[in-house]
C-alpha cells in the first residue's frame, strides 16, 4: 500500500505574506440534521467541539467542525485518525439519517500568514475581509478566482484555505502571485 502524499508536497512561498501547503489533514463530511442530538453528540465526540453557528468554525485544523451548510459539517482531524473517526461516526449514527464520507484525499489545505494576509486574500476572494467584517472563527465558502474554496482565520494574520486537490496547484499559484511585492492581481 502506498503512503499518502499531500497535494503540493509542502510547497511554500515567501512574499508580502507566507503561502504554504499545510500538509495532510483529515477531513470528513457529515451531512444530516445538525440539530439532532445524535448528530451533535457524534460530531462532538470525534472533533472535540460543539456544532458551530452558521458561518463559523469551532476548533482548528487539528480537530474542529466547520459549518458548511444548514445540513453539512466538515470535521477536521489528524490524517492518521480519519478511518477510525469515520467508523466512530458511522456506528454512532447507524440509527440516524446521516451521511459520513472521508474527503481527505480530495482536498488540500493551505495557509496564508503575515501582516498582509488580508490583502493577499482580498485580491482573490469576493468577500469583505476587513477586520470589522471577517474575524477569527468565521468560516466562508467562496470562490478564489474561479474555483471553490473555504476560508477561515485562526488569528488576525493567518488564513486557512481548503480547496479541491485537483486545483491546489492553481490556487497556490494564484496566492503566490497575489503575495508578490507590488502585485496588483485582479482575478475577476
Amino acid at each position: 500500500m502506498s503512503e499518502p502524499v499531500s497535494a503540493l508536497n509542502n510547497a511554500s512561498y515567501d512574499g508580502i505574506a507566507r503561502i504554504a501547503e499545510d500538509g495532510l489533514h483529515g477531513m470528513i463530511t457529515l451531512r444530516g440534521d445538525l440539530s439532532a442530538k445524535a448528530v451533535k453528540a457524534a460530531a462532538r465526540a470525534v472533533a472535540g467541539a460543539d456544532v458551530p453557528d452558521a458561518g463559523c468554525i469551532a476548533g482548528d485544523s487539528a480537530g474542529g467542525l466547520c459549518w458548511m451548510s444548514p445540513d453539512e459539517l466538515l470535521l477536521l482531524c489528524p490524517h492518521a485518525q480519519v478511518d477510525a473517526n469515520v467508523e466512530t461516526l458511522r456506528q454512532a449514527l447507524d440509527q440516524t439519517h446521516a451521511l459520513v464520507a472521508n474527503v481527505s484525499d480530495a482536498r488540500a489545505l493551505l495557509r496564508v500568514t503575515g501582516p498582509a494576509a488580508r490583502e493577499v486574500m482580498a485580491k482573490l476572494c469576493p468577500v469583505d475581509l476587513s477586520p470589522a467584517a471577517f474575524e477569527p472563527g468565521m468560516f466562508r465558502r467562496t470562490r478564489m478566482a474561479q474555483v471553490p474554496a473555504a476560508i477561515w482565520m485562526t488569528d488576525d494574520e493567518t488564513f486557512q484555505i481548503i480547496c479541491f486537490r485537483s486545483v491546489a496547484q492553481y490556487v497556490f499559484g494564484l496566492l503566490r502571485v497575489a503575495a508578490q511585492p507590488g502585485s496588483a492581481v485582479n482575478a475577476f
